[in-house]
């Protein structure tokens, strides 16, 4: 496997203090704003995102944890069961402006499943979506509002987000992984 470092802690930092300030420009300031991060790695993307904004707007942003692990539409099809987390969305968001945050958008189906556990807790007035990095490959019509960097990636790439917070360090890799490995691009002769 092949690992490339595609932001470093430093380009995470700037990375996020612009998405604070185009969050807040889009709202027209931080009032009714609820920050909700997916986990595992959109929390802390969601928690460094308010704390921004109180940086520069000097108000208390509220942040929620969301847990999609029975919204998957993949459930049935799964040999596991999924792995669930605590889902913790501190006030109500009837009425609010909802950022769904999230490490990396691929193919938009945990976006999909996300806005399905949103609309249980509430309705908000709008939801909005912010992603560390797009990397494509979408299956459903679905686009972030704030994107921190577009990663066109293969099928047989994978993008990494590590955060201080769960894994020690802050950086993006990119990692390549051959086809031959890959379970899709399994050889019939490979499977007998």
């Amino acid at each position: 496997m092949d690992e490339r470092v595609i932001l470093s802690a430093d380009d995470v930092r700037r990375i996020v203090t612009r998405i604070a300030h185009e969050i807040v420009e889009n709202n027209r300031g931080a009032q009714q704003l609820v920050l909700v991060g997916m986990r595992t790695r959109g929390v802390p993307f969601a928690e460094r995102i308010a704390a921004g904004i109180r940086e520069f707007e000097r108000i208390e942003i509220p942040v929620g944890a969301l847990d999609i692990g029975l919204y998957r539409d993949d459930l049935s099809s799964l040999d596991i069961k999924p792995r669930l987390q605590r889902t913790s969305i501190p006030v109500d968001v009837t009425g609010q402006t909802v950022v769904l945050v999230d490490d990396v958008l691929f193919t938009g189906r945990s976006i999909r499943a996300a806005l399905d556990a949103i609309m249980d807790h509430g309705r908000p007035r709008r939801i909005l979506l912010a992603v560390l990095v797009d990397r494509g490959h979408r299956e459903l019509p679905i686009r972030p509002d704030f994107v921190g960097k577009n990663v066109p990636t293969a099928r047989n790439e994978d993008v990494q987000v590590r955060f201080s917070e769960v894994d020690g360090d802050d950086q993006v890799v990119l990692v390549s992984t051959p086809n031959d490995l890959r379970p899709e691009f399994a050889s019939p002769e490979r499977e007998a």
